[in-house]
C-alpha cells in the first residue's frame, strides 16, 4: 500500500549523448506513479562524468522531457553541483572503516583483469589496498600517490531484496565488486552519488530499468553503512528490438530528438510508451486528450505499477507509426495546417493560397508523420517525368495504354469548370477503361504515374481536381507522348 502525499520519485539520465528513448519510458513510470499517489517527480542530471557530460546534451534532455509533457516538480539537480555533499560522505564511510583507500595503478589494474580473464574468473577488484596498514596509506598520501576509494563487501552471504515487479531477489556477496565510490579526480562514481542523492532528495521509489539489478547489493550496502532506509526498488523490464535484443540504435532509432525531428507527434510517442508499459493505455478514448500533459494524467488516473509486465515491450516501429498517423488524423484541416507550420514545413510558392487547405484535407489522413507531408504533395509542384518503362503494365499491352490515355483525355476535355471536380473526374477515368475493355484497377496505376509520378500517392481523382484540368490533361499528354 503506497501512502498519498508520501510518493516522491526521479528520473536521473546521464547528459552524454542525445536523450534516450528509454529515458522517457522510465521517466513515464516515475511521473504516472507520483501523479497517481498525489506525489512529486523529480529530473536529475546525473553529470559526474566530466570527460563525456556536455550542457548540450543536458539542455537536449530538458528540451525532450518537456516537449512530451513528462515535467518535474523544481528545478534539475546536478550531481556535479553537490560535489561537496559526496566528500563528505565518503569520509563518513572511510571514517567507519566501511571504505577504503585503493592506491593500485591503471595498470596493474589491467594485469589484474587479464590475470582473471586467462583463469575464467569475473572481473572484480582482489582486494590488494584493503588491508593497507594506517602507516602505509599515511605513506602514500604523504608521497601523493593517487587514488580512489572503494567500498567494502562482504564475502560471506547474501544480500536479499524486495523488488516491486520481481518479488525476492538473491545475490550472493561473493559476485559483488569492491566499487570505486570515488575517483582519483575526486568525483564521485554513479554508485555513491545515487544513493547519497536518492536519500537526501527524499526519493520513495527507485524504478529504473532492469540493468540495474546486479548494483541493488552495492547501493543497499551503503544504506546500511550510512544507516538510512532504503527507497522501495522496481526494475522494469528493458525495451527490446522486434527481435527480442535490447534496444540499440544499430537497429532502432533511440534518439528522442530523431523522432521529434521526423515528425512525429509528442502525444503519438508518449501514447505509444504508454502502451508498451501497459496495454491499458492502448485506448482509443486517450485520443481525445488535448496535450501531452493531458495525456500524462490521463495514464496516471489509471496506473498501477504492478501491472507492467514483466516481458520486454517491443518498441514495434510499425506499431508507433501507425499510431502517429492515428494521432494525425484527429485534427483538423485547419489545426493540421498550423502544425506542419509548427514542424517547419514552408508551402511553395507554386501552390496557390486557395488549394491548400484542400490539399491538407486530402494528404493528413495519408500519412505517418509530419515529415512525409511534403513529399507527398511534390506532384502538385513540379510535373513527374515519366518514361515508356515507368508506364508499363502488367496486365496491359502498351496500346491499350495508349487507348486508355486517349480516351481518359477526350472524356475530361468534356468536362467544363463547373464539372471539375472528383466525383465527376473519377467517372471520367473509369469510363475510359470499360470503353477499353477494361475495368478501373487494370489503368489505376497508368494515370497515377502519369498525374503524380508514383502508384502510390494522394487520391488520384482528389488530386487532379487540386491540379485542376488543364494540368490534369496536360499531363495525361505527356505520358502518351512518351509511349509514342
Amino acid at each position: 500500500m503506497i501512502e498519498t502525499q508520501t510518493v516522491r520519485t526521479r528520473v536521473a539520465p546521464s547528459p552524454t549523448g542525445d536523450p534516450h528513448v528509454g529515458t522517457a519510458y522510465v521517466a513515464l513510470v516515475n511521473l504516472c506513479l507520483a501523479k497517481k499517489h498525489g506525489g512529486e517527480f523529480v529530473l536529475r542530471i546525473e553529470d559526474t562524468d566530466r570527460v563525456r557530460s556536455t550542457r548540450e546534451s543536458e539542455q537536449a534532455i530538458l528540451n525532450s522531457l518537456n516537449w512530451l509533457g513528462l515535467h518535474w516538480t523544481g528545478d534539475p539537480q546536478r550531481q556535479s553541483e553537490r560535489s561537496e555533499i559526496y566528500r563528505e560522505h565518503v569520509q563518513y564511510l572511510l571514517d567507519r572503516e566501511h571504505a577504503f583507500r585503493c592506491f593500485c595503478t591503471p595498470e596493474r589494474l589491467e594485469e589484474m583483469r587479464e590475470t582473471q580473464r586467462l583463469s575464467k574468473q569475473p572481473p572484480h577488484y582482489d582486494g590488494h589496498c584493503l588491508h593497507l596498514s594506517a602507516q602505509e596509506v599515511q605513506k602514500n598520501l604523504e608521497a601523493g600517490v593517487p587514488f580512489t576509494i572503494r567500498m567494502k563487501v562482504p564475502s560471506q552471504g547474501a544480500c536479499v531484496f524486495e523488488d516491486t515487479l520481481r518479488g525476492r531477489i538473491e545475490i550472493e556477496w561473493k559476485t559483488v565488486d569492491m566499487q570505486v565510490l570515488m575517483k582519483s579526480d575526486g568525483f564521485p562514481t554513479y554508485h555513491l552519488a545515487n544513493v547519497v542523492d536518492d536519500h537526501l532528495m527524499g526519493i520513495t521509489h527507485v524504478i529504473r530499468g532492469e540493468e540495474w539489478i546486479s548494483s541493488a547489493p552495492k547501493h543497499i550496502l551503503l544504506y546500511e553503512y550510512f544507516g538510512w532506509t532504503p527507497p522501495q526498488l522496481c526494475h522494469l523490464p528493458l525495451l527490446r528490438n522486434p527481435d527480442k535484443s535490447k534496444l540499440s540504435k544499430r537497429k532502432n532509432p533511440t534518439s528522442i530528438l530523431y523522432y521529434r525531428e521526423r515528425g512525429y507527434l509528442a502525444e503519438a510517442l508518449l501514447n505509444f510508451l504508454g502502451v508498451l508499459i501497459d496495454t491499458r493505455n492502448d485506448n482509443p478514448e486517450l485520443l481525445r486528450c488535448d496535450s501531452p500533459e493531458a495525456l500524462v494524467d490521463a495514464m496516471a488516473r489509471d496506473f498501477d505499477l504492478e501491472r507492467i509486465a514483466l516481458g520486454g515491450p517491443v518498441f514495434d516501429m510499425a506499431k508507433l507509426n501507425w499510431l502517429n498517423g492515428q494521432w494525425i488524423r484527429r485534427y483538423s484541416p485547419e489545426q493540421f495546417m498550423k502544425i506542419v507550420a509548427d514542424f517547419g514545413f514552408t508551402w511553395p510558392a507554386k501552390i496557390p493560397q486557395e488549394q491548400r487547405l484542400h490539399i491538407a484535407a486530402v494528404a493528413a489522413p495519408r500519412i505517418e508523420t509530419l515529415a512525409d507531408f511534403g513529399p507527398l504533395i511534390e506532384f502538385f509542384v513540379e510535373a513527374p517525368e515519366v518514361t515508356r518503362r515507368d508506364l508499363a503494365l502488367p496486365k496491359v499491352t502498351e496500346d491499350e495504354a495508349k487507348a486508355a490515355l486517349n480516351t481518359a483525355i477526350e472524356e475530361l476535355l468534356a468536362l467544363d469548370e463547373a464539372q471539375w471536380n472528383q466525383a465527376s473526374i473519377g467517372e471520367r477515368l473509369k469510363n475510359a477503361a470499360s470503353a477499353n475493355g477494361r475495368k478501373f484497377k487494370d489503368v489505376a496505376r497508368l494515370f497515377y504515374i502519369a498525374i503524380t509520378g508514383t502508384p502510390t500517392s494522394l487520391p488520384l481523382f482528389d488530386g487532379m481536381e487540386i491540379l485542376g484540368k488543364i494540368e490534369s490533361v496536360r499531363r495525361l499528354r505527356a505520358a502518351l507522348e512518351a509511349l509514342h
